[in-house]
């Protein structure tokens, strides 16, 4: 590999509400979600999409649609698109509402006007919305989205406050996962929300789901200490995945995402976050890599913090990792496990979110990301949205 040079961008944006969820729309927008809940605190709940672009120099971010929710503050989303159509999940309290985003190609224009004397080289842009164009204005079009509320099921049932906590759409775009405080897995018939089965899968709240690339499997972590792979087709249990912990400790998982093997076809590698608890606080987190299917805990990484957030790129390359009291966010090779980047203090709270900006491909030379090797997005209930780095070759 070439020498690496590091990057670290300015804020992107910065919303009014605390952000929890973000996911990518298309590969130049991005949605945020988050809120401040039911409380008569005056802050809102809802979403926001942005339009991402590089100047030469650094990363932007334009807002493009605002959608607020009432008092429901968003937790998660999930967000799926075809050739056709566009559709976003999110866990609001107790019920997953499902969103139908419809795009349409806005003409704008910039009209130029020359700052000081006619000589002047010096221009200034004023954007405008206008149907007709002459000599002194140049034609832009802008994607813009309309996020419209569909129909919502209820997902969680546990006592006088329940909460979804995961709502996870299949690649496929067939199935809908969806996970709450009473450690039941629910699974739906997507995009209709047709019930189809419900995995008794864990002892207490479930803190996150995730589809596998390849093959009918799902795997969910839990407050119970679980982290259980299954088959979704069937139904059925496949297998725990279990480890030698450290002697006199106790590790929860906290997040859980597959991701597809460079070389190998057809194969999924499952990467998860292992936190500390009880007696054992003062010990490593660890960023774990599993062969699945063989149950197979293959490396790991330690860290001196807990964690808190966790993303895997497209192509399987790079795995990103947000920390919980230092609000860091850290890179690693995939294959290695090899820290490659860490920016201590990207948030000044913990990392709620990240999400990889897409991977250029022989087909799609023009993302975002094309300008360098990789670049992440990180959110934060510090209200900041970020696109903290990138790794140009």
């Amino acid at each position: 590999m070439a020498p690496i040079r590091k990057n670290i961008d300015d804020i992107l944006a910065r919303v009014n509400f605390p952000l929890y969820t973000v996911q990518m729309v298309t590969n130049r927008h991005v949605i945020v979600g988050g809120g401040g809940g039911t409380s008569k605190t005056g802050v809102a709940n809802g979403f926001e999409i942005f339009e991402l672009s590089h100047d030469g120099r650094r990363f932007v971010a334009e807002e493009v649609t605002r959608h607020e929710t009432g008092g429901n503050v968003v937790m998660n989303c999930s967000v799926f698109s075809d050739n056709k159509h566009s559709y976003l999940v999110a866990g609001q309290e107790s019920h997953c509402q499902l969103y139908n985003v419809n795009s349409v190609l806005v003409r704008e224009e910039e009209e130029i006007e020359s700052i000081g004397n006619h000589n002047s080289e010096v221009q200034q842009r004023k954007p405008k919305i206008k149907e007709k164009t002459d000599n002194n204005r140049n034609v832009k079009k802008r994607l813009k989205f309309s996020v419209t509320p569909s129909d919502s099921v209820q997902t969680d049932f546990t006592g006088p406050e329940p909460l979804s906590r995961v709502a996870r759409i299949s690649h496929n775009g067939k199935l809908l996962a969806t996970g709450g405080t009473d450690g039941n897995v629910r699974l739906w018939k997507f995009p209709s929300l047709q019930p189809l089965k419900v995995l008794k899968a864990h002892r207490k709240e479930i803190d996150d789901i995730d589809f596998s690339q390849y093959g009918n499997y799902i795997i969910t972590v839990a407050k119970d200490g679980d982290a259980i792979l299954w088959d979704c087709v069937r139904g059925n249990e496949d297998k725990r995945l279990t480890w030698k912990q450290p002697e006199g400790s106790k590790y929860l998982y906290k997040r859980c995402r597959f991701g597809i093997i460079e070389g190998q076809e057809n194969k999924s590698a499952l990467y998860m976050l292992a936190n500390p608890t009880g007696l054992a606080k003062k010990q490593k987190a660890y960023v774990q890599k599993w062969l699945p299917e063989e149950g197979i805990l293959q490396k790991f990484a330690e860290l001196d913090e807990s964690l808190s957030a966790l993303a895997v790129r497209d192509d399987g390359r790079f795995v990103a990792v947000g920390t919980m009291f230092g609000g860091s966010v850290l890179l690693y090779a995939a294959f290695s496990l090899q820290c490659v980047l860490n920016i201590p203090g990207a948030h000044s709270m913990f990392v709620t979110g990240l999400e990889f900006l897409p991977a250029s491909t022989e087909k799609e030379n023009h993302t975002v990301c094309s300008v360098a090797e990789a670049a992440v997005l990180s959110i934060s209930v510090d209200n900041q949205k970020q696109c903290r780095f990138g790794l140009e070759s």
